[in-house]
């Protein structure tokens, strides 16, 4: 069965989670391979719906329509800068090209707008009878409507199900808009079922919404300072409610092939609970060929973005231990290779296992005749200061020019490899959406904002202390890699973000909750080639255009639906 949804904001249609089924065996028909596609199993109609709302989750962050999508919310900021880039992700950096018709920002707000109008069709058929569902409708309106608000500004507002088209909105003060994700979050924390309790792990807990509260209050804390204590006591219930442990030792299916404990998060097979992920707290579980229906809709990109494409080397094949087939459409920036780890040697975090930064040749029986310049990149043959012979097992030598896409510094945490698929369009890998490492820099930060700088260092150390395990036991140095009050500031806890979460975290969302883009931007520091560095960005740009088709499509007459200010149209 396929569901077909539109949910352009002025015209609403009211295809909800049931949808219109298809039983076409065209070949543009969709292949899902998810449980979370509306009707499997035969569900209820309110657990159908709900499953639809993770439904809505799979298509937004799987889609391949747009293979740059995922990276329109890292590149051109300081994390991240431009590869072989699809196309909607270029405005993004080359930010004087950014306007109301990127395909990236409309299909954000749209899929977030479908969450909403989804979410309200539950939350007003359920009423008082079923608080669990409405509950679970209640953390998905408020994560659309916490980052409707974090990359919009003031959005409209919609607390009632659209089912007929409509032509009139106007657009809501953050303010008010926060005060239904405060609503809702409180509401889910009160009645969702706790970890271990769900109809499926994958599905909201208790703990998820805790999770999305502390990020969203810290956002709030900033015009009102209250919620900064709400922001450490929702990360607090999470770390002392004896759920949830820092990984710090070897674990899982991978045990005999060279790795670390941190690397061992991120494989598929490892990155749930019940396969011994103690640190998870949401994991968005996909899956194929395995009797479990699980899966994904369309064809998720992530791995794609981030690895490089390394399959363009005629001494390379795709393997699993480099993270199968990239594009390279992301480079790490120069103040991700470099300054984020200036001092930090032994950082686990930054080994080649977690920050792939060397390889060797792996195509079996190479060997090949290459020269090589004064600098140590490789060029034809004779066309350098001395030619050398390399073969299967040596280290690679790159062209001058492969750090633009073919081979550079890259996270690992997306890499896998099916060798039935060795082309790898696709890659069915769990997403880490949610962990204790990161609650831990929610409470750091809420504790900053509260002028408590000694917890921020504390908090700051328990990952440091995970960080250097290992180093800090072969050199007997017990304060390797701590940190004290001195060092916090909220550059500090951004800087120890990146390290902790790069790749997994929506950097463009945490550095326009925290005020920091522009800032953050400057740190970048690479300088070429011209077409691939970030430019041309102004104060305007912390807020994303209003999609053009929604303003052409809101009429109402004195008021229409208002542009951001700095866009033309």
């Amino acid at each position: 069965m396929k569901i077909y949804k539109h949910t352009k904001l002025g015209t609403v249609l009211a295809l909800f989670s049931l949808g219109v089924a298809s039983c076409s065996d065209s070949f543009l028909d969709e292949k899902p391979y998810s449980q979370y596609e509306a009707g499997t199993g035969d569900p209820s109609t309110v657990e159908n719906q709900l499953v639809g709302l993770h439904y809505i989750y799979a298509q937004l962050w799987g889609w391949s329509g747009r293979q740059g999508f995922v990276s329109c919310w890292q590149i051109g900021m300081d994390i991240t800068s431009a590869g072989s880039t699809e196309g909607v992700e270029n405005p993004f950096y080359q930010y004087a090209d950014l306007n109301s018709e990127n395909a990236g920002v409309s299909y954000l707000w749209e899929r977030s707008y479908e969450f909403i109008n989804n979410a309200n069709t539950i939350i007003s058929s359920v009423g008082d009878e079923n608080p669990a569902a409405a509950a679970e409708a209640r953390f998905f309106r408020a994560y659309a409507y916490n980052t409707l608000v974090s990359l919009w500004g003031d959005v409209p507002l919609l607390t009632e199900s659209i089912n007929v088209p409509t032509f009139n909105y106007s657009r809501t003060p953050v303010a008010e808009v926060d005060r239904v994700i405060v609503d809702d979050l409180e509401y889910a924390v009160a009645n969702l079922p706790n970890v271990g309790e769900a109809a499926n792990p994958s599905r909201i807990n208790k703990d998820m919404a805790r999770q999305l509260a502390a990020e969203a209050y810290l956002r709030i804390g900033v015009r009102d300072a209250s919620y900064f204590e709400k922001a450490e006591k929702m990360a607090t219930d999470i770390i002392e409610g004896g759920k949830y442990k820092l990984i710090e030792a070897r674990y899982g299916k991978y045990l005999a092939e060279g790795g670390d404990y941190y690397r061992d998060m991120f494989r598929q097979g490892n990155m749930r609970r019940s396969e011994g992920n103690t640190e998870a707290i949401w994991t968005f579980e996909l899956e194929l060929n395995r009797e479990v229906n699980g899966g994904t809709i369309d064809n998720p990109q992530h791995r794609r973005v981030w690895q490089p494409a390394y399959h363009k080397w005629e001494g390379m094949v795709n393997a699993d231990s480099l993270g199968g087939r990239g594009n390279g459409r992301l480079r790490l920036s120069n103040f991700m290779k470099y300054t984020v780890w200036s001092g930090l040697e032994g950082d686990i975090r930054n080994s080649n296992y977690n920050i792939r930064r060397t390889t060797n040749y792996n195509r079996p029986n190479y060997e090949a005749t290459i020269g090589v310049d004064a600098d140590g990149y490789r060029v034809a043959k004779d066309a350098g200061v001395k030619n050398m012979t390399i073969k299967t097992g040596d280290k690679v030598i790159p062209f001058r020019t492969d750090s633009l896409e073919v081979w550079y510094p890259f996270p690992t945490k997306w890499g896998g490899y099916d060798p039935v698929d060795d082309f790898g369009y696709a890659l069915v890998k769990d997403w880490p959406v949610m962990r204790l490492g990161e609650t831990y820099l929610l409470r750091a930060e809420a504790r900053l904002r509260r002028g408590n700088a000694g917890g921020a260092a504390d908090d700051i150390n328990v990952l440091r202390d995970r960080a250097f395990k290992m180093a800090r036991e072969t050199d007997g140095n017990a304060n390797l890699g701590k940190v004290d009050a001195s060092d916090m500031s909220i550059d500090f806890i951004l800087d120890e973000r990146a390290r902790e979460l790069i790749s997994e975290e929506n950097r463009r969302m945490t550095l326009a909750r925290t005020g920091k883009l522009k800032e953050r931007i400057a740190l970048n520091g690479d300088d070429g080639p011209a077409n691939k560095i970030t430019s041309g960005f102004q104060d305007y740009h912390a807020l994303l255009p209003i999609p053009l088709s929604e303003i052409q499509l809101n009429n109402k007459e004195g008021e229409p639906l208002k542009q951001n200010p700095g866009y033309s149209k």
